[in-house]
């Protein structure tokens, strides 16, 4: 009888637990959004039409440089709405996953659809967008925006997403920096 009390009173509190943090969710913000941004000594325009294609992110951004050996393949065409870029890589921090060009306004913004299948299952908006400082000067801003579904909404208390991928962001525009002022892709 001893064993039944002790194994009901465990399962009482587990499911308390489980009610508890299902009730703090409620309370927990569901969005989160990320962006940095960096000047760049090019006008819009050049850098526009650079940024636009999105292979071109395997010559700046941090995660398309990690991994050599992973898997890509495309779909429609670079540049516009619709072109479709699948990766597949062994690195735990890449996983598998697309990335749709779903809005361009020319010379402005380029916006895409992340879809995230491993190592696990999330969709985010992202986006650049472009402001002329001057004739010669470009600011760039890279963001992402997405959302955690209820419940998993509570891991932004413990998870912060702008400091675990913020500085992949700011690492990637300082590369596209050195990219278009320097007139390389590599």
């Amino acid at each position: 009888m001893k064993i039944i009390k002790k194994t009901l009173l465990i399962i009482a509190v587990f499911i308390g637990i489980l009610l508890l943090a299902a009730f703090v969710a409620l309370f927990v913000k569901k969005e989160y959004a990320v962006e940095r941004e960096i000047v760049i000594n090019k006008p819009k325009n050049e850098v526009f039409q650079y940024l636009k294609f999105v292979k071109n992110q395997d010559n700046f951004s941090k995660w398309n440089r990690m991994d050599p050996k992973m898997k890509k393949s495309y779909k429609g065409t670079d540049g516009q709405v619709g072109f479709s870029y699948s990766w597949d890589s062994k690195d735990k921090h890449l996983g598998k996953g697309q990335q749709i060009i779903s809005k361009i306004v020319e010379g402005e913004r380029i916006d895409t659809r992340l879809i995230f299948t491993v190592p696990m299952q999330a969709e985010d908006d992202c986006y650049f967008t472009l402001e002329s400082v001057d004739a010669n000067t470009t600011k760039v801003k890279w963001g992402f925006t997405g959302a955690y579904p209820y419940p998993f909404n509570l891991m932004r208390l413990v998870f912060d997403m702008d400091k675990e991928v913020g500085g992949d962001f700011a690492t990637g525009l300082s590369n596209l920096k050195k990219v278009l002022e320097n007139n390389t892709t590599k």
